[in-house]
């Protein structure tokens, strides 16, 4: 077994017992120390770093609470693994509460104990990670553009490639996964960086009024052309124009797009005489462009004019290594609207957010931050901030993947009971009452 780095401090008052648990541990790679006091331990952990302690409940000098209480009070970020006999499992309860990060039953399998001691390193690997990532300065963008995995990191590299040529690029890919950070990133480190960048969701108005923003309008084109409007194309001249949903746009002002990409000249509505732009154009579409061509929809010669550079936006269910960086960027940004001083997301949560599918991709996790951090009653976001949903299907594939394997019924209980209780941030007591059961019985379960 390869040695680790983890330093790992046994307490407990029977020394037959630490020397059992310092031999197994040392079999796989950690690094141990024993003590049979609690004054003991103590003093190490005045003058030693630990990365755990592993802890009994119940000792002569001092209980398993008490201890714990006195670590933290000078290493508040200590984690302490609790051992407890069956009859003392209120009391470990009571101490996962007060900060302990688990706790085991006697007699327990030297597998278990293991299974306990990785799952409290990865929960502070996962803490450190968003300590680490706040720690940055937040990002002055309104949107997140987090390019931690490699899927993420190729759609960068070639925006920024496509940065550097004046050709119209074509975003692609489902709603919420960040096509207009990728637009915005596009105009900032291209040669226009310094002119306006301007946009329009064309599924959000009207087509008269879609035209009207895109071309302009004279006084007395319509009704309510008061005076004379400057459209985006103008606006934007020398700049960039981020054209979002260019799938919604209706037939006639798909041929008058066409003819401002072809031209470079515009027309306001009720002018006689076109008006000169240079502007760049980035379309955005969460459609398949190619099913409108067949269907009609989409005229082929502004979908060529348009589809020079084509950059496709994976959804964030395959780009999960992004979920940390950008849950960090949406509660900066949650938190600075807010209001609110929220020191960050438990692990238990971190968990549920980065198995969650995420139909709605980066745009869904912004808004069940900012919902969270609204909600919460505590500094530190938890699962039941959340209120995550699982789909029907996903419970249907659940069952299917069960059944296909001939889960045995114990297994598949146990199973759920664990999910139940992660849901509610490791508080059994809570999951036992979602249950309908008591206690006793989901001890036994699990």
């Amino acid at each position: 077994m390869a040695a680790r780095r983890e330093r790992i401090l046994i307490l407990d008052d029977e020394p037959g017992v630490v020397e059992y648990l310092g031999d197994e541990l040392r079999v796989l790679g950690y690094r141990t120390t024993g003590c049979g006091a609690p004054a003991e331990a103590l003093a190490r952990l005045h003058d030693e770093e630990f990365d755990l302690v592993v802890a009994d409940v119940e000792m002569p000098e001092m209980r398993g609470l008490e201890f714990l209480t006195a670590a933290h009070a000078f290493r508040p970020e200590q984690l302490i693994l609790l051992m407890t006999a069956f009859g003392s499992i209120d009391l470990a309860v009571e101490a996962v509460k007060a900060g302990a990060c688990d706790f085991v039953t006697k007699p327990f399998t030297i597998e278990v104990l293991a299974l306990a001691i990785e799952r409290a390193f990865r929960e502070r690997q996962m803490r450190r990670e968003i300590i680490r990532l706040r720690a940055r300065p937040a990002e002055s963008a309104g949107e997140a553009l987090v390019a931690k995995s490699a899927a993420m990191r190729r759609v960068v590299a070639l925006a920024q490639r496509a940065a550097q040529s004046e050709a119209t690029v074509l975003l692609t890919g489902e709603s919420g996964t960040g096509k207009g950070a990728v637009a915005r990133l596009i105009h900032d480190r291209g040669p226009r960086a310094a002119a306006p960048f301007l946009a329009l969701n064309c599924a959000a108005l009207p087509p008269t009024l879609v035209e009207s923003e895109l071309f302009g309008a004279r006084r007395g084109a319509y009704t309510d052309a008061r005076e004379d409007r400057q459209g985006l194309f103008a606006a934007a001249s020398g700049g960039t124009l981020f054209l979002d949903e260019i799938g919604e746009v209706s037939p006639d002002t798909q041929a008058k797009l066409l003819h401002v990409l072809e031209s470079g000249r515009v027309r306001p509505i009720g002018a006689t005489a076109d008006v000169e732009v240079r502007t760049r154009v980035i379309a955005a579409t969460n459609r398949v462009l190619e099913q409108s061509l067949r269907e009609g929809r989409f005229r082929p010669d502004l979908y060529y004019r348009l589809n020079v550079i084509r950059i496709e936006i994976p959804p964030l269910r395959e780009r999960r290594d992004d979920i940390l960086a950008l849950v960090d960027h949406f509660l900066h940004r949650a938190c600075a609207r807010l209001g609110r001083p929220i020191r960050g997301v438990s692990a238990s949560a971190l968990r549920l957010l980065l198995q969650h599918d995420w139909p709605g991709n980066a745009r869904e996790l912004a808004n069940l931050i900012e919902r969270a951090v609204a909600l919460t009653d505590f500094d530190t976001i938890t699962p039941n901030d959340l209120m995550l949903i699982k789909s029907e299907s996903d419970l249907g594939k659940m069952l299917r993947d069960a059944s296909a394997r001939a889960l045995p019924l114990a297994e598949l209980t146990r199973a759920y009971a664990r999910q139940v209780v992660e849901a509610h941030g490791g508080n059994k007591a809570a999951a036992a009452r979602a249950l309908g059961i008591d206690r006793r019985t989901l001890y036994r379960m699990l």
